[in-house]
């Protein structure tokens, strides 16, 4: 199973759904909050995406347009 983890912001919309996605699919994951963890922002920061939420599948970054359903079931392996 992959290693997933979800870098989210408060009040998001958009995490929330991706989250619920994750949920409803079971597929195991780690949620860090943007706002709360320096060292997640600073990476996220890094990598010069500045929206959220960000997907991490086994080391690869996923954001904006790549988080739509059909895609995230190809990412996830879930197709």
């Amino acid at each position: 199973m992959a290693q997933v983890t979800v870098y989210s912001t408060p009040l998001c919309a958009p995490c929330e759904r991706l989250k619920q996605y994750l949920k409803a699919q079971g597929v195991p994951f780690e949620a860090k909050d943007l706002m709360m963890d320096e060292e997640a922002a600073e990476k996220i920061e890094d990598l010069g995406i500045r929206s959220s939420p960000v997907l991490e599948v086994d080391g690869k970054y996923y954001s904006g347009a790549q988080l739509t359903p059909d895609q995230l079931a190809g990412i996830l392996g879930l197709a």
